[in-house]
Protein backbone atom coordinates (compact mmCIF):
# COMPACT_ATOMS: atom_id res chain seq x y z
CA UNK A 1 0.00 0.00 0.00
CA UNK A 2 1.29 3.44 -0.94
CA UNK A 3 0.46 6.72 0.80
CA UNK A 4 0.22 9.65 -1.63
CA UNK A 5 -0.07 13.28 -0.50
CA UNK A 6 0.19 15.15 -3.80
CA UNK A 7 -2.52 15.39 -6.46
CA UNK A 8 -0.09 15.28 -9.38
CA UNK A 9 1.58 12.19 -7.93
CA UNK A 10 -1.76 10.39 -7.63
CA UNK A 11 -2.71 11.38 -11.17
CA UNK A 12 0.56 9.91 -12.42
CA UNK A 13 -0.18 6.61 -10.71
CA UNK A 14 -3.70 6.61 -12.11
CA UNK A 15 -2.39 7.30 -15.62
CA UNK A 16 0.03 4.39 -15.30
CA UNK A 17 -2.70 2.02 -14.09
CA UNK A 18 -5.02 3.06 -16.89
CA UNK A 19 -2.24 2.58 -19.46
CA UNK A 20 -1.86 -0.97 -18.14
CA UNK A 21 -5.57 -1.58 -18.63
CA UNK A 22 -6.36 -1.55 -14.90
CA UNK A 23 -9.66 -0.24 -13.57
CA UNK A 24 -9.53 2.15 -10.62
CA UNK A 25 -12.02 2.45 -7.77
CA UNK A 26 -12.13 5.47 -5.47
CA UNK A 27 -13.53 5.43 -1.92
CA UNK A 28 -13.67 9.02 -0.60
CA UNK A 29 -13.61 9.24 3.21
CA UNK A 30 -12.84 11.68 5.99
CA UNK A 31 -11.09 8.97 7.98
CA UNK A 32 -12.27 7.49 11.29
CA UNK A 33 -12.84 4.36 9.24
CA UNK A 34 -15.34 1.74 10.34
CA UNK A 35 -16.94 -1.36 8.85
CA UNK A 36 -19.14 0.79 6.62
CA UNK A 37 -16.11 2.30 4.91
CA UNK A 38 -14.52 -1.12 4.58
CA UNK A 39 -17.67 -2.38 2.86
CA UNK A 40 -17.06 0.34 0.26
CA UNK A 41 -13.47 -0.88 -0.16
CA UNK A 42 -14.68 -4.47 -0.56
CA UNK A 43 -17.17 -3.37 -3.20
CA UNK A 44 -14.41 -1.44 -4.94
CA UNK A 45 -12.13 -4.45 -5.02
CA UNK A 46 -14.87 -6.41 -6.77
CA UNK A 47 -15.15 -3.73 -9.47
CA UNK A 48 -11.54 -2.69 -10.08
CA UNK A 49 -7.92 -3.84 -9.91
CA UNK A 50 -6.73 -0.72 -8.08
CA UNK A 51 -8.48 0.78 -5.05
CA UNK A 52 -7.74 4.28 -3.79
CA UNK A 53 -9.05 5.47 -0.42
CA UNK A 54 -8.88 9.19 0.21
CA UNK A 55 -8.57 10.34 3.81
CA UNK A 56 -9.24 14.04 4.07
CA UNK A 57 -11.27 15.93 6.66
CA UNK A 58 -12.80 18.45 4.29
CA UNK A 59 -13.06 21.85 5.97
CA UNK A 60 -15.45 23.32 3.40
CA UNK A 61 -18.36 21.04 4.29
CA UNK A 62 -18.48 21.99 7.98
CA UNK A 63 -20.77 24.78 9.11
CA UNK A 64 -19.03 25.31 12.45
CA UNK A 65 -15.34 25.42 13.31
CA UNK A 66 -16.04 23.47 16.51
CA UNK A 67 -17.52 20.56 14.51
CA UNK A 68 -14.46 20.50 12.25
CA UNK A 69 -12.12 20.48 15.25
CA UNK A 70 -14.12 17.73 16.98
CA UNK A 71 -14.22 15.40 13.99
CA UNK A 72 -12.38 12.19 15.00
CA UNK A 73 -8.95 11.66 13.47
CA UNK A 74 -7.57 8.12 13.74
CA UNK A 75 -4.74 8.14 11.21
CA UNK A 76 -2.76 5.09 12.33
CA UNK A 77 -5.85 2.93 12.79
CA UNK A 78 -7.14 4.06 9.40
CA UNK A 79 -3.90 3.07 7.68
CA UNK A 80 -3.93 -0.31 9.39
CA UNK A 81 -7.52 -0.90 8.26
CA UNK A 82 -6.64 0.07 4.69
CA UNK A 83 -3.67 -2.31 4.62
CA UNK A 84 -5.80 -5.13 5.96
CA UNK A 85 -8.47 -4.44 3.33
CA UNK A 86 -6.01 -4.53 0.45
CA UNK A 87 -6.10 -0.84 -0.50
CA UNK A 88 -3.52 0.10 -3.13
CA UNK A 89 -3.28 3.87 -2.59
CA UNK A 90 -4.23 6.09 0.33
CA UNK A 91 -4.60 9.67 -0.84
CA UNK A 92 -4.06 12.04 2.09
CA UNK A 93 -3.68 15.61 0.79
CA UNK A 94 -3.06 18.65 2.93
CA UNK A 95 -5.84 21.28 2.94
CA UNK A 96 -3.66 23.75 1.05
CA UNK A 97 -3.09 21.06 -1.60
CA UNK A 98 -6.80 20.96 -2.46
CA UNK A 99 -7.60 24.55 -1.57
CA UNK A 100 -4.62 26.70 -2.55
CA UNK A 101 -4.38 30.32 -1.51
CA UNK A 102 -6.97 32.39 -3.34
CA UNK A 103 -9.21 29.39 -4.08
CA UNK A 104 -12.56 30.57 -5.46
CA UNK A 105 -13.99 27.82 -7.68
CA UNK A 106 -16.95 25.87 -6.32
CA UNK A 107 -19.30 23.14 -7.52
CA UNK A 108 -22.90 23.72 -6.52
CA UNK A 109 -25.62 21.16 -7.29
CA UNK A 110 -28.43 23.56 -6.58
CA UNK A 111 -31.82 21.83 -6.38
CA UNK A 112 -30.75 18.56 -4.78
CA UNK A 113 -28.72 20.41 -2.13
CA UNK A 114 -31.61 22.49 -0.81
CA UNK A 115 -33.89 20.14 1.21
CA UNK A 116 -33.23 17.78 4.13
CA UNK A 117 -29.67 18.27 5.42
CA UNK A 118 -29.16 21.20 3.07
CA UNK A 119 -31.95 23.18 4.73
CA UNK A 120 -30.09 23.45 8.03
CA UNK A 121 -26.51 23.13 6.79
CA UNK A 122 -26.06 25.92 4.24
CA UNK A 123 -23.04 25.39 2.01
CA UNK A 124 -22.50 21.81 3.18
CA UNK A 125 -23.20 20.15 -0.14
CA UNK A 126 -21.29 22.82 -2.04
CA UNK A 127 -18.27 21.73 0.00
CA UNK A 128 -19.02 18.05 -0.61
CA UNK A 129 -19.50 18.45 -4.36
CA UNK A 130 -16.38 20.57 -4.69
CA UNK A 131 -14.08 18.22 -2.79
CA UNK A 132 -15.46 15.11 -4.51
CA UNK A 133 -14.93 16.70 -7.91
CA UNK A 134 -11.30 17.39 -6.96
CA UNK A 135 -10.87 13.81 -5.71
CA UNK A 136 -12.29 12.43 -8.96
CA UNK A 137 -9.86 14.56 -10.93
CA UNK A 138 -6.97 13.42 -8.74
CA UNK A 139 -7.66 9.66 -8.70
CA UNK A 140 -9.12 9.40 -12.23
CA UNK A 141 -11.28 6.43 -11.21
CA UNK A 142 -13.58 4.36 -13.35
CA UNK A 143 -15.92 3.92 -10.36
CA UNK A 144 -16.43 5.76 -7.06
CA UNK A 145 -18.27 4.26 -4.11
CA UNK A 146 -20.44 5.97 -1.50
CA UNK A 147 -22.63 4.70 1.33
CA UNK A 148 -26.40 4.81 0.92
CA UNK A 149 -26.76 6.04 4.51
CA UNK A 150 -25.86 9.49 3.16
CA UNK A 151 -28.59 9.25 0.52
CA UNK A 152 -28.75 12.95 -0.26
CA UNK A 153 -24.98 13.12 -0.65
CA UNK A 154 -25.12 10.17 -3.04
CA UNK A 155 -27.86 11.87 -5.07
CA UNK A 156 -25.88 15.12 -5.23
CA UNK A 157 -22.72 13.37 -6.39
CA UNK A 158 -24.55 11.33 -9.02
CA UNK A 159 -26.13 14.49 -10.41
CA UNK A 160 -22.80 16.32 -10.38
CA UNK A 161 -21.02 13.49 -12.17
CA UNK A 162 -23.72 13.35 -14.87
CA UNK A 163 -23.96 17.11 -15.29
CA UNK A 164 -20.21 17.68 -15.56
CA UNK A 165 -19.49 14.57 -17.62
CA UNK A 166 -16.91 12.98 -15.32
CA UNK A 167 -17.48 9.60 -16.95
CA UNK A 168 -17.26 7.92 -13.53
CA UNK A 169 -19.73 5.28 -12.39
CA UNK A 170 -21.11 6.37 -9.00
CA UNK A 171 -22.05 3.29 -6.97
CA UNK A 172 -24.13 3.31 -3.80
CA UNK A 173 -23.37 0.62 -1.22
CA UNK A 174 -26.04 -0.49 1.31
CA UNK A 175 -25.82 0.88 4.84
CA UNK A 176 -23.84 -1.21 7.30
CA UNK A 177 -25.41 -1.42 10.75
CA UNK A 178 -24.57 -2.31 14.31
CA UNK A 179 -26.07 -5.50 15.73
CA UNK A 180 -28.99 -3.48 17.14
CA UNK A 181 -29.68 -1.78 13.80
CA UNK A 182 -28.03 1.60 14.35
CA UNK A 183 -26.38 2.77 11.13
CA UNK A 184 -22.60 2.87 11.42
CA UNK A 185 -21.24 6.41 11.56
CA UNK A 186 -18.11 8.12 12.82
CA UNK A 187 -20.50 10.22 14.93
CA UNK A 188 -21.60 7.20 16.96
CA UNK A 189 -18.47 7.45 19.13
CA UNK A 190 -19.96 10.62 20.62
CA UNK A 191 -22.97 8.71 21.97
CA UNK A 192 -22.95 7.05 25.37
CA UNK A 193 -25.27 5.40 27.84
CA UNK A 194 -28.97 6.05 27.37
CA UNK A 195 -28.44 8.22 24.29
CA UNK A 196 -26.72 5.34 22.51
CA UNK A 197 -29.52 2.97 23.49
CA UNK A 198 -32.24 5.35 22.34
CA UNK A 199 -30.51 6.06 19.02
CA UNK A 200 -32.02 2.84 17.65
CA UNK A 201 -35.26 4.82 17.41
CA UNK A 202 -34.21 5.78 13.88
CA UNK A 203 -34.15 2.24 12.54
CA UNK A 204 -37.35 1.41 14.45
CA UNK A 205 -39.02 4.36 12.74
CA UNK A 206 -37.91 3.09 9.33
CA UNK A 207 -39.17 -0.40 10.18
CA UNK A 208 -42.53 0.95 11.33
CA UNK A 209 -43.02 3.02 8.19
CA UNK A 210 -42.11 0.11 5.93
CA UNK A 211 -44.53 -2.17 7.77
CA UNK A 212 -47.26 0.44 7.35
CA UNK A 213 -46.67 0.63 3.59
CA UNK A 214 -46.85 -3.15 3.32
CA UNK A 215 -50.10 -3.04 5.30
CA UNK A 216 -51.61 -0.59 2.82
CA UNK A 217 -50.78 2.90 4.10
CA UNK A 218 -50.10 5.20 1.13
CA UNK A 219 -50.54 8.66 2.64
CA UNK A 220 -47.16 10.44 2.96
CA UNK A 221 -48.28 12.54 5.93
CA UNK A 222 -49.45 9.42 7.78
CA UNK A 223 -46.15 7.62 7.16
CA UNK A 224 -44.17 10.65 8.35
CA UNK A 225 -46.30 10.75 11.50
CA UNK A 226 -45.68 7.04 12.12
CA UNK A 227 -41.94 7.68 11.94
CA UNK A 228 -42.18 10.71 14.22
CA UNK A 229 -44.24 8.81 16.78
CA UNK A 230 -41.68 6.01 16.89
CA UNK A 231 -38.80 8.44 17.34
CA UNK A 232 -40.84 10.26 19.98
CA UNK A 233 -40.70 7.14 22.15
CA UNK A 234 -37.03 8.02 22.76
CA UNK A 235 -37.16 10.86 25.32
CA UNK A 236 -33.68 12.13 24.44
CA UNK A 237 -34.38 12.38 20.71
CA UNK A 238 -34.98 15.73 19.02
CA UNK A 239 -36.18 15.43 15.42
CA UNK A 240 -34.56 17.62 12.79
CA UNK A 241 -36.62 16.12 9.98
CA UNK A 242 -38.62 13.01 9.11
CA UNK A 243 -39.78 13.43 5.53
CA UNK A 244 -40.96 11.36 2.61
CA UNK A 245 -39.23 12.27 -0.64
CA UNK A 246 -39.00 11.08 -4.22
CA UNK A 247 -35.79 8.98 -4.41
CA UNK A 248 -34.55 10.44 -7.70
CA UNK A 249 -35.03 14.18 -7.23
CA UNK A 250 -35.69 14.47 -3.46
CA UNK A 251 -38.89 16.44 -4.01
CA UNK A 252 -41.39 16.27 -1.17
CA UNK A 253 -44.07 13.62 -1.63
CA UNK A 254 -47.62 14.88 -1.12
CA UNK A 255 -49.77 12.57 -3.23
CA UNK A 256 -50.61 8.99 -2.21
CA UNK A 257 -47.76 6.60 -2.93
CA UNK A 258 -47.80 4.66 -6.19
CA UNK A 259 -44.11 3.74 -6.39
CA UNK A 260 -40.89 3.75 -4.40
CA UNK A 261 -40.41 6.50 -1.83
CA UNK A 262 -37.54 7.67 0.36
CA UNK A 263 -38.07 8.15 4.09
CA UNK A 264 -35.22 10.35 5.32
CA UNK A 265 -34.51 11.01 9.00
CA UNK A 266 -32.23 13.32 10.97
CA UNK A 267 -32.33 13.28 14.77
CA UNK A 268 -30.31 14.95 17.51
CA UNK A 269 -29.16 13.16 20.67
CA UNK A 270 -27.12 14.47 23.60
CA UNK A 271 -23.37 14.21 23.12
CA UNK A 272 -21.47 12.14 25.68
CA UNK A 273 -19.29 15.14 26.56
CA UNK A 274 -22.35 16.97 27.89
CA UNK A 275 -22.38 20.76 28.08
CA UNK A 276 -25.57 20.85 26.04
CA UNK A 277 -23.87 19.59 22.89
CA UNK A 278 -25.65 17.20 20.54
CA UNK A 279 -24.92 14.50 17.98
CA UNK A 280 -26.88 14.59 14.74
CA UNK A 281 -27.66 11.15 13.30
CA UNK A 282 -29.14 10.48 9.88
CA UNK A 283 -30.71 7.39 8.38
CA UNK A 284 -33.03 6.57 5.52
CA UNK A 285 -34.79 3.81 3.66
CA UNK A 286 -36.30 3.49 0.23
CA UNK A 287 -39.77 2.21 1.06
CA UNK A 288 -41.30 -0.39 -1.23
CA UNK A 289 -44.00 0.23 -3.79
CA UNK A 290 -47.42 -0.30 -2.19
CA UNK A 291 -48.76 -3.78 -2.72
CA UNK A 292 -52.06 -4.61 -4.39
CA UNK A 293 -54.90 -5.04 -1.88
CA UNK A 294 -54.84 -8.86 -2.07
CA UNK A 295 -51.13 -9.01 -1.21
CA UNK A 296 -51.11 -6.65 1.76
CA UNK A 297 -50.05 -7.95 5.16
Amino acid sequence: MEIVHDTAALQARADEARADGKRIALVPTMGALHAGHLALVEAGRALAERVCVSIFVNPTQFNAAADLAAYPRTWEADLAACREAGVDWVFAPEPEGLYPEGFQTWVDVSELSEPLCGATRPGHFRGVATVVSKLLLAAKPHVALFGEKDFQQLAVIRRMSRDLGFGVEIVGVPTVREADGLALSSRNVHLAGEARSQATALVRALDAAEAAVLAGEVRPEALEEIAREEIGKAPLAEIDYAELREPENLRRLRAPLDGLSLLALAVFFPRASGAGETVRLIDNRVLPKPLPQEERT
